[in-house]
């Protein structure tokens, strides 16, 4: 048996992007497990569904920085461009 995750949990926008994958995961094994009650399985899929954009954010803001890759003259990759997430 998966051991019971609180509801509340840390922080999600504190989270990194592994972190929130595993709780996702977590997450995703329990409600698929069938045994959670109806008012828990409301609350892991509202946390399940918080981690999911948590984690697509965090993959746009890799996609727009990878973009933002600063090449030199002879078109190789020197730096990268800053990248405001805000």
């Amino acid at each position: 048996m998966v051991p019971r995750m609180e509801q509340d949990g840390p922080d999600i926008s504190a989270m990194s992007f592994e972190e929130a994958l595993r709780s996702l995961e977590d997450v995703v094994r329990r409600l698929e497990g069938g045994e959670v009650p109806l008012d828990e399985s409301i609350a892991l899929y509202e946390r399940g569904d918080a981690l999911r954009r948590h984690c697509q954010a965090r993959l746009d803001a890799a996609q727009e920085r990878i973009e933002k890759i600063v090449s030199g003259p002879d078109g190789k990759p020197v730096g990268t461009a800053p990248f405001d997430a805000g």
